[in-house]
């Protein structure tokens, strides 16, 4: 046990028992020194108070985020204090997903690397069920470079048509990208799918069977979107899930920063690289 736990079973032991202080610290293995100590310094109640509000509304959050997200708010502290809150939280004893073939990275065939917005997009599907019980799905898409998310459509029995249709929206809006990373199921690697990309001169890039290892941007935002949205909600109907996932969509895209960008969200990484790049022209 740690030193705040003995100091409340010695005052558990002398308030219930007929006992010293001094009996009951040689009882919990605690010095009497250690007992009457009383600390000088700030304890910064309302630091770890919001610490604590954060991770909990935001599980896949570590210290770095939660600093982040502080340093948004005005409280400028060093990041090695917060993670020394965060530890004394005990923050980061929160059950972790299993990291699983980690080397199979290495045995990714080569990929073009995105240089710029809407070179390459990752897309792919994730499945939850509603209130009563039936399974709905979501066709996730996202920039491959800012790590913005382009679309969350949710619907009952998505086939290679509602692909289509959601591609054909982005494009419309921001025009289509040059490659497109995913799998190798019938949505995805069916003719319609594959004539939209002819005609888009779009290249699709298909993972290798049970490799998911291969289209790693969306399998990390499939797993943030489950564990932030999908797993913190309960769906009435797929308009009331709809409306959910646009929600958390906006927050990913313009308050949650992300580690892969340097704590910036998708929304400021773009408009960083587009005000560079302006300048450069």
């Amino acid at each position: 046990m740690k030193v705040p736990q003995r100091r409340r079973q010695v005052r558990y032991l002398t308030s219930h028992y007929d006992i010293s202080a001094r009996r009951a610290c040689h009882l919990s293995d605690l010095s009497e020194s250690v007992y009457y100590y009383c600390p000088r310094r700030d304890e910064q109640i309302t630091l770890r108070q919001r610490i604590r509000d954060i991770a909990h509304s935001r599980i896949r959050y570590g210290y770095k985020r939660i600093h982040v997200m502080l340093k948004r708010e005005g409280i400028h502290v060093n990041h090695k204090r917060v993670q020394r809150l965060y530890c004394l939280e005990g923050l980061q004893l929160r059950p972790k997903r299993p990291r699983r073939h980690v080397s199979a990275a290495r045995r990714q065939p080569p990929k073009v690397k995105a240089t710029r917005p809407n070179a390459a997009w990752s897309m792919d599907f994730v499945s939850d069920q509603l209130q009563d019980g039936h399974r709905f799905r979501a066709l996730t898409i996202v920039d491959v470079f800012t790590r913005e998310n382009l679309a969350i459509h949710a619907g009952r029995g998505l086939g290679a048509g509602d692909v289509v249709a959601v591609l054909r929206m982005i494009a419309a809006k921001r025009g289509a990208p040059r490659r497109i990373y995913c799998d190798n199921s019938s949505e995805f690697a069916g003719r319609m799918v594959d004539l939209w990309a002819y005609a888009n001169q779009v290249t699709l890039e298909f993972s290798r069977p049970r490799k998911p290892t291969d289209n790693a941007y969306i399998e990390s935002f499939n797993g943030s979107l489950r564990d932030e949205c999908l797993n913190a909600h309960w769906f009435e109907n797929l308009t009331d899930a709809q409306a959910k996932l646009d929600a958390w969509r906006k927050e990913y895209n313009e308050s949650r920063p992300h580690k892969a960008l340097n704590g910036l969200t998708p929304l400021e990484y773009r408009v960083r690289w587009d005000t560079r790049t302006a300048e450069i022209l």
